[in-house]
């Protein structure tokens, strides 16, 4: 289904014309209309899927019209002065990612504003957030810690927003967010329409939603296999062997943009130490530093003064980085999405990839389960020489294999563009947003 054919108004599709966006993600597809049609809508789909843009596209053209008109025959008005929207995200680098897509989504709409509220920040960026705060910024992106702040010292009115998203809603719930969203939300009008969206569905996501969300649509897009081009491999060892095994693969020349991925911060911790006594040119990526340290880490690792990061899951989702050229999960994830989102860290922008995962005795039950999704056996290598072997894979093996007439596409719309040059320049908005994810 194209774009095109949905009720979105000219200027969001003259911006994704120009980005050169034409058909729509599974989950835009079927979110999209729902959304403009006023309907809450629970959404299961991981990152990659096009969820950021199935429920910014619809937002951002209803508050470009300036008012809603739905099919039960009730009528909003979006006033410019106020906030209209609020959208959670988990992590300052997702609202960072949101508020990235709302420039480009947004370009050729001058009267919808936004701001990403988030911690970390200096007292300038948090003089420039309140003033957006008090003068009603359309759309706030905002992480829920930051946002609770601003919420307790008065610096927010919540009475006109129409719209409230949370985003990788069971990211926030694992990070201790729950109390937080429960508190916004009781800011929020009764009228509000909710949209929630999570890679995986616990009971404690549908419990939330039960709670904030009304007669929702539920949207579910399986998730997706890895890309083909990650060369998957795995050593089954016991949990002294990694570092060994770590060792020698750098002694072959495998040294360079390499992520590994630890479970627990304390294990992060030990693996980057150990790393520095190997003279191994290592960073670090975890909750315990400070916002500060972590984006000059992550300065550092993308700019190739670090060869390699070692992280907890705050990098697996939503992260864009891609030269990464092999991933290592030092532990088994505990489930095959988890597994899904680090190794696709790897593989990215038409590049190849390697993804390497280390299965210990405890850990053989979960790689199974990932193998029984990905519908394959993924190669096991033999332990390198002089480390001694490694526990035996065995258990009860995987089987494998079982309308309306502004939103047309007119031909002209190229010329259309060209003439809204004086305002803005064609093909800006894709450098403002590169895709509708």
């Amino acid at each position: 289904m194209k774009f095109e054919e949905t009720y979105l108004n000219d200027n969001i599709l003259d911006a994704l014309y120009d980005m050169r966006f034409e058909e729509m993600t599974p989950i835009q597809e079927k979110c999209i209309p729902e959304m403009l049609n006023g309907r809450d809508v629970l959404g299961v789909a991981q990152t990659g899927t096009g969820k950021t843009a199935a429920y910014l596209l619809p937002i951002l053209s209803m508050l470009d019209d300036g008012h809603a008109d739905y099919p039960d025959g009730c009528h909003i008005d979006f006033p410019q002065e106020a906030i209209n929207c609020v959208i959670m995200a988990p992590t300052r680098e997702l609202a960072q990612q949101i508020d990235q897509a709302m420039q480009g989504f947004g370009y050729y709409l001058p009267n919808v504003s936004s701001v990403a509220v988030y911690g970390g920040n200096d007292g300038n960026r948090y003089y420039q957030e309140l003033n957006a705060l008090k003068t009603g910024a359309s759309v706030i992106i905002a992480t829920p810690g930051r946002f609770i702040s601003h919420l307790t010292m008065d610096n927010v009115d919540m009475s006109r927003v129409s719209f409230f998203v949370l985003d990788e809603a069971d990211r926030m719930l694992d990070m201790g967010f729950s109390d937080d969203i429960l508190k916004i939300a009781s800011f929020l009008p009764k009228t509000c329409q909710t949209v929630m969206f999570s890679a995986t569905m616990p009971d404690k996501i549908e419990q939330l939603a039960k709670t904030l969300l009304k007669n929702p649509i539920e949207v579910k897009i399986a998730v997706s296999k890895p890309a083909e081009k990650i060369q998957q491999s795995a050593y089954v060892c016991y949990e002294a062997q990694k570092l060994k095994i770590i060792e020698e693969m750098f002694k072959q020349g495998d040294l360079s943009r390499v992520l590994i991925f630890a479970g627990k911060i304390n294990k992060v911790k030990d693996v980057y130490h150990s790393l520095l006594r190997m003279k191994i040119n290592a960073g670090q990526m975890h909750s315990d530093l400070t916002q500060a340290e972590r984006d000059e880490m992550m300065f550092r690792f993308k700019s190739g003064q670090v060869d390699v990061l070692v992280a907890t899951d705050i990098l697996s989702r939503g992260i864009d980085i891609d030269d990464i050229a092999m991933v290592v999960n030092y532990d088994v994830p505990r489930d095959a999405e988890d597994y899904v989102h680090r190794i696709g860290r790897t593989a990215r922008a038409e590049r190849d990839g390697r993804a390497v995962t280390f299965i210990s005795e405890e850990d053989i039950r979960y790689f199974l389960q990932i193998e029984r999704f990905l519908e394959r056996e993924v190669t096991k290598v033999p332990l390198p020489e002089g480390i001694g072997e490694g526990p035996e894979y065995k258990a009860t093996r995987p089987s494998f294999g079982h309308k309306r007439g502004r939103g047309r596409w007119k031909n002209n719309r190229k010329a259309k563009i060209a003439g809204k040059g004086k305002k803005k320049g064609k093909g800006e908005a894709k450098r403002k947003a590169n895709s509708p994810s």
